[in-house]
């Protein structure tokens, strides 16, 4: 029999009724199952399931680590679990089968989770719509006919949805953080080094991507961290361990911050209103919690830092295309992948190394700008998104678009190469709707996406915290207290598991 009053919990209260003998690890599984079963047709989150795999590992005797016994979920990118299928959202993939589990996996198993499936995502991630052409469109809870964004819209919806209380995400670009804020909840990106990457897997988007989860409260977002958070062997970054544990900065005031805040479209054109009203209203709510205010201008160039965001994923798009022969024992074609991922790999392998170079270039430089002036407060406030969850369908080809992108593709490099402007204005839709959160992936700092608003219409819409470079601290213990001062964690979609 399952355990009715599960979606009533987070991870860290259902580990502790776990501990407590009140439920045990297949009452939880169950219940999870049963839901993934009641919501999953509507909402498309969960692409693979590993009930045999979850069940095999609570009979074998879970670790007595601080998760014991609580479902998770994996996307099904990056986060390799040996022996079940990591599709990436993609035909070529389809029938790629890992041999090991990542350190990332590792951790999540050492703490005792129950790892039963794997949730959608776009193809290599590359978009902010859940939308693979292999698997379908995943739908966001709280409105069917909207994205719960991407690239980790899956583990997004299925937090959402009730099903589990906390999932497996990864931010290249604002993956975990739109996702979150689609779907109203808790999505952290830490700081560069502070979860691990690897070791089957190079740091791919050039050390861009961190790894973490997407959860219903911070506290889960710190407890998990502790769990899974510092460096090993194979690391290629590493920062200094924490001064204490993240779980306990969830409970610790965070005094008197200096909180920059911009009403600056970041890489979109304008402002949205929604997004005016909500900044507005989060200032004077953290104004009022005794925290020093300051409005700023985003230090931001939007035509170069696209230009060189572009040309970076570009070519990793086309490296892992290329990856394909080793893989999965043969080279990538056309009809292997959508027609706007062969694109952005044509692009990437166009390119020289010399193109690529000045791209990493540009965005160090801008980095290092970014860092320098905001070391002079403790965190940034900016809306996470630029616009209310987007209708599926969004970024869908015309036949027309799809006839002239075909064209494009099939140019001799150096013409392509004079059409590439026009080809990254084709991608502009995807700066409008995410153009704060790409600034962290280049930096490297620490940033938050905390559900602070909802639309007229009851869709949510996060907004963005971002610390210094290592200081994950800070933005626990400022969401733990805005946790407290605007409460979102009774907030439950309208296609949330009943």
């Amino acid at each position: 029999m399952g355990f009715k009053e599960y979606g009533d919990h987070d991870a860290v209260g259902l580990a502790a009724l776990v501990r407590g003998g009140q439920v045990s690890p297949t009452d939880l599984l169950d219940e999870a199952l049963a839901r993934t079963a009641a919501v999953n047709p509507k909402i498309n989150a969960v692409i693979h399931l590993m009930e045999g795999r979850a069940r095999e590992a609570i009979a074998a005797g879970l670790p007595d680590g601080p998760f014991r016994g609580v479902p998770f979920l994996i996307k099904d990118l990056m986060t390799a679990y040996a022996g079940e299928p990591m599709r990436l959202g993609s035909r070529l993939f389809r029938d790629y089968v890992p041999a090991e589990d990542e350190e990332l996996t590792r951790r999540y198993r050492r703490a005792g989770l129950v790892i039963f499936g794997k949730t959608n995502t776009p193809e290599f991630g590359v978009t902010n719509v859940t939308e693979p052409e292999l698997f379908g469109a995943t739908r966001n809870p709280w409105n069917l006919e909207r994205t719960s964004s991407g690239s980790s819209g899956g583990s997004a919806a299925a937090v959402a949805a009730r099903i589990v209380p906390a999932a497996n995400a990864n931010d290249g670009g604002g993956s975990i953080r739109t996702p979150a804020s689609n779907c109203g909840l808790v999505g952290l990106k830490p700081s560069r080094g502070r979860n691990p990457s690897g070791p089957l897997a190079p740091d791919v988007w050039f050390g861009l991507i961190g790894e973490h989860v997407v959860t219903r409260t911070v506290r889960d977002s710190a407890a998990l961290l502790d769990a899974t958070s510092g460096d090993y062997p194979q690391q290629l970054m590493k920062l200094p361990p924490p001064a204490r544990p993240f779980l306990e900065e969830a409970t610790r005031e965070p005094g008197r911050l200096r909180i920059a805040f911009s009403y600056d479209p970041g890489l979109a054109k304008s402002l949205h209103p929604e997004n005016r009203a909500a900044l507005a209203a989060t200032a004077q709510r953290l104004e009022s919690l005794g925290h020093e205010l300051v409005e700023v201008r985003l230090p931001l160039p939007p035509e170069s830092f696209v230009d060189s965001y572009a040309a970076l994923v570009s070519a990793d798009v086309a490296a892992t295309l290329r990856s394909a022969k080793l893989l999965v024992g043969r080279e990538a074609t056309i009809d292997d992948v959508e027609l706007a991922t062969w694109m952005l790999a044509r692009i990437g392998e166009a390119q020289s190394a010399v193109d690529v170079t000045e791209a990493r270039w540009n965005a160090q430089s801008v980095a290092r700008q970014w860092l320098g002036w905001s070391a002079a407060f403790d965190v940034l406030l900016t809306p996470t998104v630029g616009v209310p969850p987007l209708p599926i369908g969004a970024y869908r080809l015309s036949t027309l678009q799809r006839q002239g992108l075909k064209l494009l593709a099939a140019l001799p490099s150096g013409a392509l190469m004079s059409q590439r402007p026009k080809i990254v204005e084709a991608f502009a839709a995807v700066f409008e709707s995410s153009p704060y959160t790409m600034v962290a992936n280049v930096t490297g700092q620490p940033s938050i996406s905390l559900p602070l608003h909802w639309t007229a219409d009851g869709l949510p819409m996060g907004m963005l915290f971002t610390a210094r470079t290592g200081d994950e601290a800070t933005l626990i213990r400022l969401a733990a207290q805005l946790e407290q001062a605007m409460p979102w964690k009774d907030r439950r979609p309208p296609h949330a598991a009943a």
